[in-house]
């Protein structure tokens, strides 16, 4: 059964810098167990400060980035190298100054790129990559150690977004079209596919995260409240600057 854990911390900036300690110690908690490492990013203002916040700190020296697999949890489907992209985002923040392996660094596709401007195609393609770094013969998917998320405001992770038809995909990728969010073309990693991480942890800053934060950690449905079904198979970290916290019952909380 996993494991639910939620720290708290004073502000957005110790967060960053409290996920991005961890990201590091169990990346070379992975790498000492099988001498490699598989990580899934996320989006958003937080992400990029973790990023950041890693490249400063001592200890990433001890990890071997060019033995780190990097997926995506979703992506804003957008030319390659536009600003709004995760994938470009987080090679700005960190990647750039890593020495890691390009064939280990799996961004999901651009609108510009084989399949040009069908999103339904990328995903299929992006799932065709998972399945292949996949054990032969064991799974459609690679082990993931770490798979981070973002919160929305409306309590929405990667790009399954409440009640939207994205959140009952059954694959493992899926092409997100109307997202309530622009741009209005996304693709994403399904909560299935998101359930089979070893680690799912969730990142939130914040006073307009608190409500469903609050109502997610409370055992809210996960159609209405996608954020409330991203578990991981060993542990489900709550990460969360004080704001963000302000309605977890204090019983839930390991830190404050």
């Amino acid at each position: 059964m996993s494991e639910t854990v939620v720290v708290v911390v004073p502000d957005a900036d110790i967060l960053a810098s409290t996920v991005a300690a961890r990201l590091v110690i169990k990346i070379i908690d992975a790498q000492a167990e099988r001498g490699w490492a598989g990580v899934v990013l996320t989006g958003g203002r937080v992400a990029a400060k973790v990023l950041r916040s890693v490249k400063e700190l001592p200890a990433a020296d001890a990890v071997d980035w060019s033995r780190v697999d990097l997926w995506w949890g979703d992506e804003r489907f957008l030319p390659a190298g536009d600003p709004d992209r995760n994938e470009t985002q987080a090679r700005e923040a960190l990647l750039d100054a890593l020495p890691l392996d390009p064939a280990r660094v799996h961004a999901m596709p651009p609108s510009d790129g084989p399949d040009g401007d069908d999103a339904k195609a990328a995903a299929a393609r992006y799932a065709r990559e998972l399945a292949a770094a996949a054990k032969p013969g064991s799974s459609e998917l690679p082990h993931f150690d770490v798979l981070m998320l973002g919160v929305g405001e409306d309590g929405h992770v990667a790009s399954i977004f409440p009640e939207h038809p994205g959140g009952y995909e059954t694959g493992t990728v899926a092409a997100v079209h109307n997202s309530p969010k622009p741009p209005p073309t996304r693709i994403s990693l399904t909560m299935p596919t998101i359930q089979t991480a070893e680690e799912v942890w969730l990142i939130a800053a914040g006073k307009d995260k608190a409500a469903p934060v609050g109502m997610a950690i409370e055992g809210a449905g996960p159609q209405q409240l996608p954020a409330a079904g991203a578990v991981g198979t060993d542990k489900t970290l709550w990460l969360l600057d004080r704001a963000a916290a302000a309605n977890v019952p204090p019983k839930a909380r390991s830190l404050r």
